[in-house]
């Protein structure tokens, strides 16, 4: 799985491409921050265990519903993530953050309820609440659709997209089972070729008529190909099935980028005739406009 790297100053090399799967990625939010909540409550394990019957209990059990929270914490940064990501997106089912934040709260009042003192156990709980709901925010509260597009249409857009992004998790997580390194590069500039037709859907909702095949049934037959491919390569490595699989995400690839290209064609027409419509209209109100004059 070695892969050789070169520059403009190595010995008979070219700068490499830039490489398209990393256009428009940010670091992650679910890094340092969110790993310190999962490494925090340790300390609670060897101290459950020097304790009383009742102090072995808290500790467990603040030690369980730290990590809980922990874990609903790093979801909801992770479910945020995805929802600024997109300009239509509906709002996190489950506000994983603010659960986090209760049980972050709950959990230290359970390990400070063993001194027998009822004051410490609350204000380790509103320190700790408070503490995450700054460190951490609240999760999302509204559905996030385009300017000027109904709840309808916006809800549409919104289903298609998730069901797109959910094929291309899938075709991610397929090609890595193949454990080959120029197939995960492949399906990445794949995804990066439908995600960018996903973008131009959630601009304008009108395209999803135009697009909701390549979204729906080619992404399908692309997973369920990647999917078939890895089991293949994976027992074989059968150099015919992937030069064939890299044919198809070429070809694949290709259709989604002319796809693309003909709905901006498209949305820059309709622009256009909404300006010609509306300097007609000016110019019978006896308006003059850069054009005419």
């Amino acid at each position: 799985m070695a892969q050789r790297f070169g520059g403009k100053f190595s010995p008979g090399e070219h700068a490499p491409p830039p490489n398209e799967a990393w256009a428009g990625k940010r670091r992650t939010a679910a890094g340092g921050r969110v790993n310190a909540l999962f490494i925090a409550p340790l300390p609670l394990l060897p101290l459950a265990f020097v304790k009383e019957p009742v102090g072995l209990a808290l500790n467990l059990v603040a030690f369980g519903m730290l990590m809980l929270a922990a874990w609903l914490t790093r979801e909801g940064v992770l479910a945020q993530e995805a929802y600024d990501a997109r300009k239509v997106a509906k709002r996190p089912a489950i506000p994983r953050k603010l659960f986090g934040a209760a049980l972050t709260g709950l959990g230290l009042a359970v390990a400070g309820a063993g001194s027998g003192d009822f004051v410490a156990p609350v204000i380790f709980a509103v320190l700790g609440a408070g503490l995450h709901f700054m460190a951490f925010g609240a999760d999302p509260m509204r559905d996030k659709g385009a300017e000027g597009v109904d709840s309808f249409q916006a809800d549409r857009v919104a289903r298609v997209v998730d069901e797109a992004e959910a094929y291309l998790t899938e075709m991610r997580d397929a090609v890595m089972r193949a454990q080959d390194r120029e197939a995960v590069a492949r399906v990445e500039r794949f995804q990066t070729a439908a995600r960018k037709m996903c973008r131009i859907v959630e601009e304008d909702p009108r395209d999803l008529t135009s697009a909701r095949k390549f979204l729906g049934v080619y992404l399908m037959g692309a997973r369920d190909a990647t999917i078939k491919f890895a089991d293949i390569y994976t027992r074989s490595r059968d150099a015919k099935a992937r030069q064939d699989y890299f044919a198809l995400l070429q070809d694949l690839e290709q259709g989604f980028a002319e796809r693309s290209q003909k709905l901006l064609i498209e949305d820059r027409a309709g622009l256009e005739i909404e300006i010609e419509v509306l300097r007609d209209r000016l110019a019978r109100e006896g308006v003059r406009t850069t054009e005419t004059e």
